[in-house]
């Protein structure tokens, strides 16, 4: 190119000896390739317009003008050494053209700032700090779903209150917001027509489109910023198993983030872009939107395909909800594209979206795995004792809470089975509580029967501790709205067996109470004495227990007091002359049955006595 820039002054020089034609072309030529060769030396010269198109080098617009004029007025024959350097002249011409389409600031995004009163910090996000309140070593989160308001703090670097920042984010995702912004630079219309004019009359419209996919788009731009992950944008896949559960927490917040800002975006920008008048340019609208649209499209969806590949369930709920974003938003992204383009996008969309339902299955049946085969030993507390609720339990029942909002997705991802015949949340639901059902069986098993108090013990808090679980499963799928997918069937079941559970246990730990009273040709006093001696014992075995269900906690009362105080009430009215020796009257043994099962409380009740 500098021999070439030589060449054109010595023409110069001798300009003599040149038809005016040559010395036109030589001139322009010298401007051109000039400017040119200074650039790509690096120099950091100004173009024909500056980046906000306030600012035009007429002499260099000139220079093109020329060339273009020569070629259209074919100054030169065929096969002529001017002719060739005039189509050299020509190309760096267009290039030069290109070159400044992608520095033109079509788009601003600085009026998002002002009227939102927040700055875009990119490169300032911090990251959250990871839950540790996680039983069993189940990193499944305990949180909700992903929420915008939860991403403020990380997206946004600025002053001001939460909520104020909160009530930003909110706009930016009102497309009224948008429709009230002048997203399009005005001074860059003009531009556009000028050189949208220039390539139409040098025939180089190929080379506009292609410059097309590399075209800038400032509001764009900053949207896509909050992933900051540079690898997205410049591999197709981003490693998602080097990430902590708590990290590719964020990475996916901002993801959905991204997602829907973009989404609402582009549907304002197609708008104004239709709506504005380009002049030479308007032959390219369509192009050009499809092809910024596609670029931020494809790198959202490349960011995506990076969370494709893990079967870890402690991502479950994260993967759920960028499956859920993505599949919301792609209906409105589709509407953007012609019909000529829609075709690919969709294949990609659904290319990913179908990689996400396959590794969410493959979570889903980690999960269930997880539940049925998770080492449970025996924890400390109520636990210890055999009557609390279990670590597990809680894991698998927060499992269900988090999938509970996230109904409509499941169905559609488990339509195609996660094996185990699991085709819909309700399906899995009953999955899991059934694994844990099986699970709890083997956790507490009953002691041998060389001991029968100790078995009768072992017996009576194994029933406690599976009626606690049970209810407490079945109070969390109330909560979490569920119970109506299992049907009828599933929560009678579920009554029958907490029932079960509390006969069970009443009759290990007070039916031998009662038993006491059926001692025939015994002296009544020493009836009596063995009675209060066992009842004595066995409440002493179970009043600091506790039971946090009410509901369950007095099923467990009344059973009690319905096997032991109408027995001794008969007992005693059949052997009147007790009655002023007992140690205790049946109304008292029926007041302290109903103190049974408060575990710390009653022990403080019984001190404040």
């Amino acid at each position: 190119m500098g021999a070439a820039a030589g060449k054109a002054a010595e023409d110069v020089a001798a300009a003599s000896t040149m038809t005016r034609a040559e010395y036109r072309l030589a001139v322009a030529e010298q401007v051109i390739l000039g400017w040119h060769c200074a650039r790509s030396s690096g120099a950091d010269l100004a173009g024909v317009w500056d980046s906000d198109a306030t600012c035009t080098n007429e002499s260099l617009l000139s220079a093109v003008d020329e060339v273009l004029l020569l070629a259209e007025i074919h100054a030169f024959p065929m096969a002529s050494a001017a002719r060739r350097s005039m189509q050299d002249a020509l190309d760096v011409a267009v290039s030069c053209l290109m070159e400044e389409f992608l520095r033109l600031k079509v788009w601003d995004a600085s009026q998002m700032e002002v009227r939102l009163g927040v700055r875009f910090a990119v490169g300032k996000f911090s990251m959250p700090a990871a839950d540790s309140g996680v039983s069993l070593s189940l990193a499944f989160p305990t949180t909700g779903s992903i929420s915008t308001a939860s991403t403020i703090d990380e997206l946004y670097a600025s002053g001001g209150s939460q909520s104020s920042r909160v009530g930003a984010v909110t706009m930016l995702l009102d497309g009224e917001f948008f429709d009230e912004l002048d997203l399009i630079s005005p001074a860059s219309l003009s531009v556009l027509h000028q050189i949208a004019l220039r390539v139409i009359r040098a025939g180089y419209t190929k080379e506009l489109l292609h410059a097309f996919t590399n075209a800038p788009c400032d509001v764009l731009d900053r949207f896509l910023t909050i992933l900051q992950m540079e690898c997205a944008f410049e591999t197709d896949h981003v490693s998602f198993e080097d990430a902590e559960w708590w990290t590719a927490e964020d990475m996916i917040k901002r993801w959905i983030l991204a997602t829907k800002l973009v989404a609402k975006a582009l549907a304002v920008m197609q708008r104004q872009l239709q709506a504005q008048s380009c002049g030479a340019f308007d032959r390219f609208k369509n192009d050009y939107f499809m092809a910024i649209a596609k670029n931020s499209i494809f790198v959202l969806l490349r960011f995506a395909n990076g969370f494709t590949t893990t079967e870890a369930p402690d991502k479950l709920v994260y993967v759920l909800e960028m499956y859920e974003a993505l599949s919301n938003a792609t209906p409105g992204l589709l509407l953007l594209f012609t019909e000529q383009r829609v075709e690919l996008v969709s294949r990609q969309v659904e290319v990913v979206l179908a990689k996400l339902a396959r590794a969410l299955r493959a979570m889903i049946g980690g999960l269930i795995a997880r539940i049925r085969t998770a080492d449970c030993p025996q924890t400390t507390g109520s636990a210890a004792r055999g009557v609390g609720v279990h670590p597990l339990t809680r894991y698998a029942m927060t499992c269900v809470e988090l999938l509970s909002p996230h109904r409509a997705a499941l169905d559609l991802i488990l339509a195609n089975g996660a094996g185990e015949s699991v085709t819909s949340l309700g399906s899995l639901v009953a999955v899991l509580v059934t694994s844990l059902e099986r699970h709890l069986e083997e956790i507490n098993p009953k002691l041998s029967n060389d001991d029968d108090d100790a078995a009768a013990a072992a017996a009576a808090s194994r029933h406690l501790f599976l009626a606690t679980n049970a209810s407490y499963v079945a109070r969390r799928a109330v909560d979490a709205g569920v119970e109506p997918l299992l049907g009828d069937w599933w929560a009678a079941r579920r009554g029958s067996l907490i029932a079960r559970y509390v006969a069970s246990y009443v009759e290990a730990c007070w039916a031998p109470v009662a038993a006491c009273l059926e001692t025939a040709g015994r002296k009544p006093v020493k009836v009596a004495a063995k009675f209060s001696s066992a009842f004595d014992e066995a409440y002493e075995s179970q009043v600091h227990r506790e039971i946090p269900d009410p509901a369950l906690r007095d099923a467990l009362r009344k059973a009690a007091s319905e096997m032991v105080v109408p027995a001794y009430s008969a007992y005693l009215q059949n052997h009147p002359k007790l009655q002023k020796n007992v140690r205790h009257t049946a109304g008292e043994l029926d007041r302290l049955l109903w103190e049974l099962f408060e575990g710390e409380a009653a022990e403080r009740n019984k001190l404040l006595l």
